[in-house]
């Protein structure tokens, strides 16, 4: 079905939102400083709604980058002259109105869009806002997500995301912390790399669209994450690079993953051909560098298993013993209700369905995964592969009740009529 305007002009704003919003809004924090991050948000939503309502009505510019770009100048021009008329009935923002002269030299270079970025990254980060709240300001300022794609990222209600947000930004003000990368570089890392890696999981499996993959995410997350490995101040790599190295190991299977009616394709049945190679020996070189120090952290682990899968001729062929015994390590680093889903797969391809089945019933009276569509789909396949037909269709009917995403609930329901024809 073809898109009509209106639903491309929607798309391509949406896509520049997640793209640019970081970049607008960490360029913007130089000159206004850091005690000002909810003005320069204002001004970058202003921007990208004036964005909406111009493309509308005129059409999308030739270049919708630098329209938006230009678009954000102005409006800190007007936000400043703004300032400085109110300036002697309000003292409140009475410092903005000096920093008027130097927003003409706003500059929205590559260069300076990666330097500034990269010092938003570690702002974020201060040591005054809890680790929790830094994921969550990362993930709004520089990855661009709603309150509810965050909380859905970390297992949380909306309000407690928008709790989060507002304390943030008032510990960054009160402590008046400057737009500079700190001296202890390296602390700050792990919280930008989970939250770098969440990006990308958004765009590989979006929770809150009816798309398959949004590439876009999944190639800027990338695009972040070079931005941390190629800083000469970051001395201590090796996580960076397995991350690296897992992104593009996973972003190698994007065009297999979809057939030519824009619907899932299971890895068992993938055209390994389609996967891209260039995109393999990226990862796999990333994981060579990763793996030179003996630190492993969890996405050295993901990477492995992930590369296991890329260097297999088929899906029964994988070295599954191997992927079991990653995931048990991985278990041993973080122990979650997904992981142990996940590592069930191994499971049933090297101890039997039967025991990978009575492992996850076991996980469910342990925990809430079965609130989740994806417990019920594994489950199915299991006992589809057992020639259980009926059990598999129940629990698949339970996965479609339990999905929340329209391509989800599509996905499942024609494998439940594959089991169960009309």
């Amino acid at each position: 079905m073809k898109k009509t305007n209106d639903t491309k002009k929607e798309d391509l704003t949406e896509h520049l939102f997640r793209i640019e919003y970081g970049k607008i809004v960490s360029v913007i924090i130089k000159f206004l400083g850091v005690d000002n991050l909810k003005i320069a948000e204002d001004i970058t939503q202003e921007t990208f709604y004036k964005a909406v309502k111009y493309w509308q009505h005129n059409g999308i510019p030739p270049n919708p980058k630098a329209w938006l770009y230009i678009t954000a100048k102005n409006e800190c021009i007007n936000i400043l002259k703004k300032v400085k008329r109110q300036h002697k009935y309000n003292d409140e923002f009475s410092h903005l109105d000096s920093r008027l002269p130097q927003i003409e030299n706003l500059d929205f270079s590559d260069q300076v869009i990666e330097d500034e970025q990269l010092k938003m990254m570690f702002v974020c980060c201060h040591s005054s806002i809890s680790k929790d709240a830094q994921l969550s300001l990362i993930l709004k300022i520089l990855c661009g997500f709603s309150i509810s794609e965050i909380s859905n990222a970390i297992f949380t209600s909306n309000e407690t995301i928008n709790k989060r947000l507002v304390r943030a930004r008032r510990k960054l003000r009160e402590n008046n912390v400057s737009f500079n990368l700190p001296a202890n570089i390296e602390n700050d890392i792990p919280t930008i790399i989970q939250a770098i890696y969440l990006l990308f999981n958004e765009g590989y499996s979006p929770s809150e669209k009816d798309n398959l993959i949004r590439k876009e995410l999944c190639f800027e997350a990338i695009r972040l994450a070079e931005t941390l490995k190629n800083n000469s101040k970051i001395l201590k790599k090796e996580n960076c690079y397995a991350l690296l190295s897992l992104m593009y190991l996973n972003a190698s299977r994007f065009d297999a993953r979809l057939n030519e009616f824009n619907e899932a394709i299971e890895m068992k049945n993938q055209d390994r051909n389609l996967w891209n190679k260039k995109l393999i020996s990226k990862g796999i070189f990333y994981l060579n560098k990763g793996i030179e120090s003996e630190q492993v952290s969890i996405y050295h682990i993901l990477a492995v298993i992930s590369a296991n899968h890329c260097v297999a001729p088929d899906f029964e062929k994988t070295n599954w013993e191997e992927i079991l015994n990653l995931y048990d390590a991985l278990l041993n680093i973080v122990d979650t209700s997904l992981i142990r889903l996940n590592r069930s797969v191994a499971l049933s391809k090297v101890k039997g369905y039967q025991l990978a089945i009575k492992e996850l019933e076991q996980l469910k009276s342990k925990s809430d995964i079965a609130e989740h569509h994806l417990f019920h789909s594994t489950i199915a396949e299991f006992y589809l592969e057992e020639l259980n037909f009926d059990a598999s269709a129940k629990c698949l009917s339970k996965a479609i009740s339990k999905a929340k995403n329209k391509r989800d609930i599509t996905f499942l329901t024609k494998k439940l009529a594959k089991i169960v024809p009309n």
